[in-house]
C-alpha cells in the first residue's frame, strides 16, 4: 500500500491526465447541493476502478480532495462523497469493491442505558422554571452526547439518524433543575428543494445551489415526555433563534441566514412554532426531504415553517456571496 502523501499525490497525477480522455457518461448529476459535471463522474470512475484496494473512506476522502468538494469551514464532505458513491453504486456508474458491501449498511445502534430512564415530572409555567440553559453538546462531551442520542432515539418519533452535513445539538436545561434536562434539539442541513420556501424566498435555481447552506433545518425537536411547561417549547425556539448563528457561525465559519423546518401534520399543530413568530409557508407533497427522483411514496405531509434571522434574509438568500472555506475544522458528525 502506498502511504498517504505519495498516494494523494499518486491519484492526483492519474486523475489529470484521465481527465483529458475522452468521457463515456454524458450527464451531469446534481447531489447534495453541488452538480457534479461528466468530468468529474468520469473521475470518480477512474479512481473507483483503478484504486479497488482503498477503503470506502479512503476513497470518499479522495474523491473530496481531488474534487475540491469541502465544507465552509475546510472540512471534507466525505459522509457525503460515500452516500453518493453508493448512489453511482446503485445506478450502475461505479463498482465500490465487494469488500465494502461484506457487511449490512444498516444505521449505527444506539445503546439504550438508564440514563435515559424516565425522570421526575416537571410542570406549570416556564416563567416558574426561567431562566434557562441552553446547553450546545458536543461529540468530545461523550456523557452527555450519548444521553442526548438515548432520548432522541427513545422518545422522538422519527428516533435518531446520523445527520446529513453541518448540525448543531442542544439540550435545554432549567437553573432551578441543573441535572435534569427539559428538551433536545438538533439542528441539520435544510431540504434541497421545498416549493413553498423556493416560491417565498422567490430565488432562482442557481441561487439556490449557491446560497442553501445559508439555511438551517430544526430537524428534531423533543420536550422529553415528563416535561409539561406551558410556553416552554416557544421560549426554548426563541433562545435558539438568539444562540445559534452566533454558534454556527464559531464552528462552521459563515452565519446562517434563516431557520427552517418541517411539521407532521397528523401528529402536531405547530403551535409553539407560531407563538415563536415563526412563519408557515404552505404543506410538503409528502415526499423525503431528498426525494429528487419524485418517486418515494407514503411520507407524511408537514407543514413547512420558516424564521429569518437577519432583516434582509431575503435579499441575502439571492446576492450572498457562498461562504469562503477556513482553515479552522468543524465539528465531527
Amino acid at each position: 500500500m502506498l502511504d498517504k502523501p505519495f498516494r494523494f499525490w499518486y491519484i492526483r497525477i492519474v486523475a489529470r491526465k484521465k481527465r483529458n480522455m475522452p468521457e463515456t457518461f454524458s450527464k451531469e448529476i446534481t447531489f447534495s447541493g453541488r452538480t457534479f459535471s461528466t468530468s468529474d463522474i468520469g473521475t470518480i470512475r477512474e479512481v473507483t476502478h483503478d484504486f479497488p484496494a482503498l477503503s470506502i473512506n479512503e476513497l470518499a476522502k479522495t474523491i473530496c480532495e481531488l474534487l475540491e468538494w469541502k465544507r465552509p469551514n475546510g472540512g471534507l464532505k466525505s459522509h457525503e462523497c460515500r452516500l453518493f458513491l453508493e448512489r453511482l453504486q446503485n445506478q450502475g456508474l461505479v463498482c465500490l469493491p465487494t469488500l465494502r458491501n461484506t457487511a449490512p449498511h444498516n444505521p449505527p445502534r444506539v445503546e439504550i442505558t438508564a440514563q435515559s430512564n424516565p425522570q421526575p415530572s416537571l410542570s406549570g409555567s416556564v416563567g416558574q422554571w426561567t431562566p434557562l440553559i441552553l446547553h450546545r453538546v458536543r461529540a468530545d462531551d461523550h456523557s452527555r452526547y450519548s444521553v442526548w442520542t438515548q432520548y432522541i432515539e427513545r422518545y422522538h418519533y422519527l428516533g435518531y439518524r446520523v445527520p446529513f452535513g453541518a448540525n448543531m445539538r442542544y439540550m435545554v436545561f432549567s437553573e432551578k433543575a441543573p441535572n435534569q434536562a427539559l428538551a433536545c434539539l438538533l439542528f441539520s442541513s435544510p431540504a434541497w428543494k421545498m416549493a413553498p420556501r423556493d416560491h417565498w424566498i422567490d430565488w432562482s435555481d442557481t441561487q439556490r445551489r449557491q446560497n442553501l447552506q445559508y439555511i438551517v433545518n430544526n430537524s428534531r425537536f423533543l420536550i422529553l415526555p415528563w416535561v409539561t411547561i406551558n410556553g416552554l417549547a416557544s421560549k426554548i425556539l426563541s433562545m435558539c433563534a438568539q444562540h445559534l448563528p452566533g454558534d454556527w457561525e464559531a464552528t462552521y465559519g459563515y452565519r446562517p441566514l434563516m431557520l427552517e423546518t418541517l411539521v407532521d401534520r397528523s401528529r402536531f399543530r405547530g403551535t409553539c412554532y407560531r407563538a415563536a413568530n415563526w412563519i408557515w409557508l404552505g404543506s410538503t407533497q409528502g415526499r423525503g426531504r431528498m426525494d429528487r427522483e419524485h418517486s418515494a411514496h407514503g411520507h407524511s405531509v408537514k407543514d413547512i415553517y420558516i424564521f429569518p434571522l437577519h432583516s434582509q434574509a431575503v435579499k441575502r438568500l439571492h446576492y450572498a456571496t457562498p461562504p469562503v472555506c477556513s482553515t479552522e475544522s468543524g465539528e465531527r458528525l
